[in-house]
C-alpha cells in the first residue's frame, strides 16, 4: 500500500503567477472543478488544476470545500486555456478568472437547464379588456398563436411585459419541449463568389481555416449564416466572434429573423453578471445553437461545437489590453483546432498576419470580389488642404458635395475618429495646451458640457480662466472633434437631421438600436462618428462619406499604423453606396502626394497590403518576425528604467532586446511608462526564450517595486 500523500495543484483567482498545493479529498475533485481554499488569514476560490503526490519539504493543508462535481470546461477549453496561459505567459489564477463569467469565478452554481415555458392561464384576458398598451397586447396574441412560451425566446421588451403577466396569474409554468432549429426565412440568393465560399467551407473536414476577404458590402454574413444553417438544423453549435459590442445588434437581428430567438443567445461584457451567467450555461448545455459575442466569447463553452466564425478579424479589439493579454482572433484558431472543426476569418481588409498566413498556405483564401445586388464599389477622391480656407475644418468642396447629397434625398457620413470639441485648448499669445496633470496628453474641450477631459485616465475639470502659464485670458479651442464638427454642420444644414454617435453619445445599447432605426429610416441626414459608425454596418442611404482628416495616421512611431489607417479608410468607405445609389468617398488630407492614399484611391485593399508587407519585411517587422513587449510602469521613473536595466541583463544569451524605450505615452494615470522590444526569427524561437528569462525576471530585485507585464505579439504601443 502507497505511503504517498496526494495533493491538488489549485490556481487561486489572483495575478499570482505560482500555483498552490492543498492536500487531496476524497472524493479527488477533477481539473477544471472549483474550490474553496485556506489563503493566508483568509480562504480564496481557485480551480484545480492538477492531481499528484504533495510536494516535499510542505506541509498541505485540507481544503475546504470543493464546489463542483463535474469540471467547468471541457477538456478541450482547459487545454485552450493552458495553451494561452504558456503562450502569453500569464497567471494561471487570472487566465481562468478571464474564461470564466464573474459570478461562477464569485462561488455562484451554475443555473440548471431550463425546460419550462409559459401557457395562458384560465385568469388571462379573454379579449382586449384589462389590457394596457400595445405590448400587452401583442405578448396575449403571440400566446394564442404559439400556445406555449419561452422565456428566452421573448426580446428584453416582451420579458418585462412577461413578469407583468405572471404577477397577474395570466400565465401559468408549463413543459416546453426542445424546439427543432429550422431556417424560418428562405436563404439570399448567392453570387458566384459566395457559392464557392460556401461550398468550400462546407465541405471541409475537421480543422480547416479560412480567410474569407470581401469587399465591403459582399455578402460575408450572408456566407456565415448559409454555412451555419447546415451545422444548426444537425444539431450542432456555432460561434460568432464580433469585435464590438457595437456590431452585435445588427448581426443578432439577421440570426434571429433566420433561426429564432430561442436558438440565439449574445454574451458580451454589456450584459449583467447574472445574464452572461445565463448564456454560458445555455450554451453548455447545448440549448443556444448560435452564440455572438466579442472578445471573451472564445472562452464560453459549447455542448457540440461546429464552426467558429471571427468577422472583421483584422480588428484590433480582439487583443485584450489589460489583464491577460490574449487575441481572441488566435485563441479561435486554436479552439477550432483542438475541436477538430472549420473556423472562417472574416474581412475586406484583413491583418497583414492573416494575409501572410495565406502566402504560406496555412489558411485558404476564399474571395467575394464583387458587393451583393450589383451595388458599386464607392470612388475614393482625395481633397488636398494645402492654402485652402476651411469651413469648420472642412474643405469648401466637401461641403458642396454633402449638400448635393442631401437635395438628392441621400444621407451623409462625416468620418473623426476623435471625440469632443477640441483636442486641446490652446493659449493664444503663448502657446500653451492645457495638459492632464496625470499624462503625456493634453486634455480634450468638450463644451458641451464645459469640461476638459483626458481621455486616457479619467481626469477632468473645468477650464482655467486664465494660463497657467503666462496669465492670459486667451484660451481657445485648438483643431477639431466629433462634437464641434457636429455643432458646424448643425449650423450650415439647420432643419437636416444630424446624428452623432460616439462614445460620448451613446452610453447604452438601447441609444444605440435608437440611432442605428433612425439611420435605417433612410430619410435624408447626417451622421457624424467615430469608429463606432466606421465598420460593420449597412445603411443602404449614405451616398457619401467624408473622412475629415487621415494624416494623423500618417506619420506614426507605431509601425502598425499605415496598415490601421487603410483599414479605417476602406472600411469607412464602405458604409457609402451599398444600396442602388452609387457612392462617393472624400478624403481630406494635407499630403496628397503619399504613397498609401495613392494605394488606396484605387478602391481596393490588395495594394495596399502589399505595399505595407514589402515595408514590413525590410523592416524585419511582424509578420516576418516575432515580437514581445516587456512593459513596465511606475510613480518614479527610475524605478521604471532600473528593471527594465536588470531584466534586460538577465535575458537569454543570443536574445535581440531593444531598449528600454519609452512608451508612445510616457506618463499615463499618474505612472511613468517604459518597455523593452523582445524580438525573434519566429514565434518557436521567441517562446523559447521568454520560457528561460520570465522565471528570471520575477527574481530580480526590482520585480516587486514596479508594474509589468509581457505583451506578446502586441497591437498597441
Amino acid at each position: 500500500m502507497s505511503n504517498v500523500t496526494l495533493c491538488i495543484e489549485v490556481a487561486v483567482f489572483s495575478p499570482l503567477r505560482q500555483t498552490f498545493s492543498y492536500l487531496a479529498p476524497d472524493p479527488v475533485p477533477k481539473p477544471g472543478t472549483r474550490v474553496s481554499v485556506p489563503f493566508g488569514k483568509g480562504k480564496r476560490l481557485g480551480i484545480v488544476l492538477a492531481t499528484g503526490p504533495c510536494p516535499e519539504g510542505i506541509t498541505a493543508k485540507p481544503v475546504y470545500q470543493v464546489l463542483d462535481a463535474e469540471p467547468l470546461l471541457p477538456e478541450n477549453l482547459q487545454k485552450l486555456l493552458e495553451f494561452g496561459r504558456n503562450y502569453y505567459h500569464h497567471a494561471p489564477g487570472e487566465v481562468w478568472s478571464t474564461a470564466l463569467p464573474s459570478l461562477l469565478c464569485q462561488g455562484h452554481a451554475i443555473p440548471p437547464p431550463r425546460q419550462t415555458g409559459h401557457i395562458l392561464s384560465a385568469m388571462a384576458p379573454r379579449t382586449g379588456e384589462g389590457l394596457r398598451g400595445r405590448r400587452q397586447r401583442d405578448l396575449l396574441e403571440k400566446f394564442r398563436r404559439e400556445g406555449t412560451v419561452h422565456e428566452d425566446s421573448l426580446l428584453p421588451p416582451e420579458r418585462q411585459t412577461m413578469r407583468t403577466f405572471i404577477k397577474r396569474s395570466w400565465v401559468e409554468p408549463a413543459e416546453v419541449p426542445p424546439v427543432p432549429c429550422r431556417a424560418r426565412t428562405p436563404a439570399y440568393h448567392l453570387g458566384a463568389d459566395q457559392q464557392e465560399a460556401v461550398g468550400q467551407i462546407e465541405s471541409s473536414r475537421g480543422f480547416a481555416p479560412f480567410l474569407l476577404e470581401g469587399v465591403t458590402g459582399s455578402g460575408k454574413t450572408e456566407v456565415y449564416l448559409q454555412v451555419a444553417r447546415k451545422f444548426l438544423e444537425a444539431g450542432l453549435q456555432a460561434l460568432f466572434l464580433v469585435p464590438e459590442i457595437a456590431l452585435i445588434p445588427q448581426i443578432q437581428e439577421r440570426c434571429e429573423h433566420r433561426f429564432g430567438t430561442e436558438h440565439v443567445a449574445v454574451y458580451h461584457s454589456g450584459l449583467t453578471d447574472r445574464e452572461r451567467l445565463l448564456a454560458w450555461a445555455r450554451a453548455a448545455q447545448g440549448q443556444v445553437r448560435l452564440l455572438i459575442g466579442t472578445r471573451s466569447s472564445i472562452f464560453v463553452p459549447l455542448a457540440r461545437p461546429a464552426l467558429i466564425v471571427v468577422d472583421e478579424e483584422h480588428d484590433p479589439s480582439y487583443k485584450q489590453q489589460n489583464g491577460w493579454l490574449y487575441s481572441a482572433r488566435d485563441l479561435a484558431m486554436r479552439r477550432a483546432q483542438l475541436e477538430k472543426i472549420p473556423v472562417v476569418l472574416g474581412s475586406a481588409t484583413p491583418s497583414l498576419e492573416t494575409l501572410q498566413n495565406v502566402r504560406t498556405g496555412r489558411f485558404q483564401h476564399l474571395q467575394l470580389r464583387t458587393r451583393a445586388n450589383s451595388a458599386v464599389l464607392p470612388k475614393i477622391e482625395i481633397l488636398p488642404l494645402r492654402r485652402r480656407r476651411l469651413e469648420g475644418g472642412l474643405h469648401p468642396t466637401l461641403i458642396q458635395t454633402c449638400a448635393e447629397t442631401l437635395e438628392a434625398g441621400n444621407q451623409v457620413l462625416f468620418f473623426l475618429n476623435r471625440r469632443g470639441y477640441a483636442p486641446a485648448l490652446l493659449c493664444h499669445d503663448c502657446g500653451t495646451a492645457i495638459s492632464c496633470p496625470r499624462c503625456s496628453s493634453s486634455l480634450t474641450w468638450h463644451q458641451s458640457v464645459r469640461r476638459l477631459r483626458c481621455h486616457h485616465c479619467g481626469h477632468e475639470n473645468p477650464p482655467p480662466r486664465h494660463c497657467p502659464d503666462c496669465g492670459s485670458p486667451g484660451l481657445l479651442p485648438a483643431g477639431a472633434g466629433t462634437e464641434q464638427l457636429e455643432e458646424h454642420l448643425s449650423l450650415r444644414f439647420p432643419g437636416i437631421p444630424l446624428l452623432r454617435v460616439d462614445r460620448d453619445t451613446i452610453h447604452t445599447q438601447r441609444q444605440l438600436r435608437d440611432v442605428l432605426s433612425a439611420i435605417h429610416s433612410q430619410v435624408p441626414a447626417i451622421l457624424v462618428g467615430t469608429q463606432m459608425l466606421g465598420k460593420g454596418h449597412h445603411f443602404p442611404a449614405v451616398a457619401m462619406v467624408g473622412i475629415v482628416n487621415v494624416d494623423q495616421g500618417l506619420y506614426s512611431a507605431d509601425f502598425r499604423a499605415g496598415e490601421r489607417l487603410a483599414q479605417t479608410v476602406l472600411q469607412v468607405a464602405g458604409r457609402a453606396g451599398r444600396d442602388s445609389r452609387p457612392g462617393r468617398v472624400i478624403l481630406q488630407t494635407h499630403v496628397p502626394g503619399h504613397p498609401l492614399l495613392g494605394h488606396l484611391l484605387q478602391g481596393t485593399y490588395g495594394d495596399a497590403a502589399r505595399h505595407l508587407l514589402e515595408e514590413r519585411e525590410a523592416a524585419c517587422l511582424p509578420p516576418h518576425t516575432a515580437l514581445a513587449l516587456l512593459r513596465a510602469e511606475a510613480h518614479q521613473a527610475g524605478k521604471v528604467h532600473a528593471f527594465l536595466e536588470q531584466a534586460r541583463g538577465c535575458a537569454p544569451q543570443g536574445t535581440a532586446i531593444q531598449g528600454p524605450l519609452p512608451s508612445l505615452m510616457e506618463r499615463r494615470a499618474g505612472f511613468h511608462r517604459a518597455q523593452l522590444w523582445i524580438e525573434a526569427p519566429s514565434r518557436a524561437m521567441l517562446q523559447t526564450q521568454l520560457d528561460i528569462w520570465i522565471p528570471r525576471l520575477q527574481a530580480i530585485p526590482m520585480a516587486r517595486q514596479v508594474r509589468w507585464i509581457l505583451d506578446v505579439d502586441p497591437h498597441s504601443f
